[in-house]
């Protein structure tokens, strides 16, 4: 004798009646029995412009998924297919962006399809008050257990977190679809319930020959712009694209997308109505010395001579780099120079296993350095009571830094 298994049971009972699981999944009279198998990997909430009433919600499925949608609130919000293949690997990647949200609330949100439910996620809203996020730095790794261990330590201690920040070079080799899986992984226990804010590495351009490309596997999996603002609290928060020495590399115009940028940022700081503003960007703005190498000189990169003078001009709060490996607080700098009418520089350290020990030699303009050799850092950024709070601690918590503004 043949028995049916108590899925198959229910899902005959539900056709019987007429239903269908898209309807039946949200019936709170079958609630405790619902069809429960849907397989999604990576499930994420990404950053949108306005995170107190909207999400961009990504996910990817082993299988083709059929209707494929997001149910919140009672709601439906289809997903669009969004796959693409890369490194000879198929990725059945599915988008939702959901809008009108209610600022300040509580949501739960699931995965489902014609035939399945997931599992209830958390979402929750910003009230346009008081918040905390975490900032990573660079998280490339040889082995990403590293990773893991570091984005694990920081939401353990900061379980209150409404975003988090990767500040570039989240994989070692932008093609590797192994690479991306591990990050992924790493990070799999929080991305499902907290904003994700990547921006664009250099190594995001790479190619498994270690040849410069377009960020192919960056911009599809995260289904951002190379360069981007969005609003948090009373925070405006402003993500440039430092990799225009990349983009020369496959035929593009640097100068111009230098240019094209600083364009934006007037325009975009220009229009908003936030007490605070803070920009993130991957290549750092100082030029360190460097251990046998007495020809290379301490000043600025082409980072900091283009983009300092600008962050002058439009009363930027903070400014946090990555890139360099190393966690450095330079303090307030104004024409190039310790002067407090500037920003906050922070270079944010490593998230990760790649360091350069011993590398570089300290700049005149640096303030507070991590205990050398390095070791893994993360920061936390807190804003309340009109006073944002910038702390960077080591990867087993101990807190070496702290500014405040």
């Amino acid at each position: 004798m043949n028995f049916l298994t108590r899925r198959e049971f229910l899902k005959a009972a539900l056709l019987i009646a007429g239903g269908n699981f898209l309807s039946g999944c949200g019936n709170p009279k079958i609630e405790d029995e619902k069809i429960n198998d849907i397989e999604i990997n990576y499930l994420r909430q990404m950053i949108t412009n306005d995170p107190s009433t909207s999400r961009t919600i990504i996910f990817q499925s082993d299988d083709i998924l059929r209707k494929p949608a997001v149910e919140i609130d009672d709601k439906i919000f289809y997903a669009e297919e969004k796959f693409f293949t890369d490194d000879d690997h198929i990725n059945n990647q599915y988008s939702v962006k959901i809008e009108n949200l209610e600022a300040g609330k509580n949501y739960r949100y699931r995965i489902v399809d014609e035939n399945h439910c997931g599992d209830w996620h958390e979402l929750k809203t910003s009230d346009g008050k008081n918040f905390k996020a975490i900032i990573f730095p660079d998280s490339q790794c040889a082995d990403y257990n590293v990773w893991k261990k570091v984005a694990e330590t920081a939401f353990e201690k900061n379980p209150d977190v409404a975003f988090f920040i990767n500040m570039g070079d989240l994989v070692d080799n932008g093609e590797d679809w192994t690479q991306w899986r591990s990050w992924f992984d790493g990070a799999k226990n929080f991305l499902d319930k907290i904003i994700c804010v990547p921006i664009l590495g250099n190594h995001e351009c790479y190619n498994r020959q270690w040849k410069v490309r377009e960020p192919f596997a960056y911009l599809n999996y995260f289904q951002l712009p190379r360069y981007y603002s969005f609003d948090f609290g009373d925070i405006h928060f402003a993500i440039l694209d430092s990799q225009w020495s990349e983009l020369e590399d496959v035929g593009g115009d640097g100068k111009n997308f230098i240019l094209e940028q600083k364009n934006w940022l007037r325009k975009d700081i220009s229009s908003t109505q936030k007490k605070r503003k803070i920009i993130l960007i991957h290549k750092d703005v100082l030029q360190y010395r460097i251990n046998g190498r007495p020809n290379r000189l301490e000043g600025f990169s082409d980072v900091g001579e283009e983009f300092m003078p600008l962050f002058d001009e439009l009363n930027i709060d903070i400014v946090f780099t990555g890139h360099l490996h190393t966690y450095r607080d330079r303090g307030h700098i104004f024409d190039f120079k310790h002067d407090s009418r500037g920003p906050l520089y922070i270079l944010t350290g490593i998230a990760g296993d790649v360091r350069y020990p011993n590398l570089w030699i300290d700049h005149a303009l640096d303030v507070v350095t991590a205990p050398q050799p390095e070791v893994d850092n993360y920061l936390t950024l807190e804003f309340s009571n009109e006073k944002i709070i910038v702390k960077c601690f080591l990867s087993d918590g101990t807190e070496i830094d702290k500014a405040e503004i």
